[in-house]
């Protein structure tokens, strides 16, 4: 499936992954419902059927129900009857008073894969700079899906300026993402009350990044993080699946070694920080991806999210 460009809208610089229409700073949540393509409601229907080989009318599926848009009817998943829609609205509604009351400001909204998943990223207005020149700014992410894919997910996370990585490690070591399951009413208020716990997580955050920064890492062990990261097996492990990434490890080796984006900083260069930004430029900007919705997919929600948080590890 190809991207459709006017189901995101951005602010500022173009994103990464360079989907979306840009708009002026600080519009309204009904201009970024309009330009971001979420201006329309999941709607639902029964399910029915009909048997093979019988003269049978349709029959109801009880326990189960249609997910389609209202604009133009595209079905979006069969689900079980008790599943709880979050609307498109919703994710940006509840941005509404963190963004005219709290100082946030959103940055980038959209849908993926047809609508199946929406999403909102804004800036909380929180800021560091490591060794002076390495910025990193503070953010709240809130997605969720209609298809049963994903629950709907608020999460802190931090972009790296020099280079939009994003870099989804938790603020602290216990309060990461508040997610509600779809078996559950999504309650902004509550989410927002849990979350100011995991976003005020930031200083201690921002302690582990500059520590990070300032850990020196030798050849040996760049090569063998990145082995465990990217391979997902132990360190020092001689296996195939660890041959087989060999050109992987070969190019985030050569980010890290000066060819990545802000790898030559001084926060950056042949530590523990750039280590880590060199793993994510290669997952999230780099690795195959049938198209960039399907690589902003993967880094965010799928197999690059499960990538990103061992970094932590």
């Amino acid at each position: 499936m190809t991207h459709l460009v006017q189901t995101m809208a951005f602010v500022g610089q173009t994103p990464w992954h360079g989907l979306g229409i840009r708009l002026e700073p600080k519009q309204s949540i009904e201009t970024w419902s309009r330009e971001a393509g979420m201006d329309w409601q999941i709607m639902s229907a029964p399910v029915n059927y009909r048997p093979q080989n019988t003269e049978s009318e349709h029959l109801p599926f009880d326990d189960h129900k249609v997910l389609y848009r209202s604009d133009t009817n595209a079905p979006l998943s069969i689900v079980s009857a008790r599943y709880q829609v979050v609307q498109p609205r919703d994710v940006l509604e509840f941005y509404r008073d963190l963004t005219s009351v709290a100082g946030y400001e959103l940055e980038t909204a959209g849908i993926l894969k047809g609508g199946k998943k929406l999403f909102a990223l804004a800036r909380t207005g929180k800021s560091a700079l490591l060794k002076g020149s390495d910025a990193v700014n503070s953010y709240v992410l809130l997605a969720t899906s209609c298809d049963g894919s994903l629950a709907t997910i608020a999460v802190p996370t931090t972009v790296r300026v020099v280079c939009n990585n994003t870099l989804a490690v938790a603020l602290n070591n216990t309060v990461g993402a508040v997610k509600v399951p779809h078996r559950t009413a999504f309650d902004a208020s509550a989410v927002k009350r849990q979350l100011g716990i995991a976003v005020s997580g930031w200083d201690e955050f921002m302690v582990r990044m500059k520590a990070l920064s300032n850990r020196k890492v030798n050849a040996l062990e760049a090569r063998s993080y990145i082995a465990k990261v990217i391979c997902d097996v132990p360190a020092g492990t001689q296996l195939p699946s660890v041959l087989s990434h060999e050109r992987a490890m070969k190019r985030v080796e050569e980010l890290f070694n000066g060819s990545g984006r802000g790898a030559e900083l001084a926060a950056a260069k042949g530590t523990a920080w750039g280590l880590m930004n060199a793993v994510t430029e290669y997952v999230d900007h780099e690795r195959r991806a049938r198209s960039q919705e399907y690589r902003l997919d993967s880094a965010w929600f799928g197999q690059g999210a499960g990538i990103n948080p061992r970094y932590g590890r």
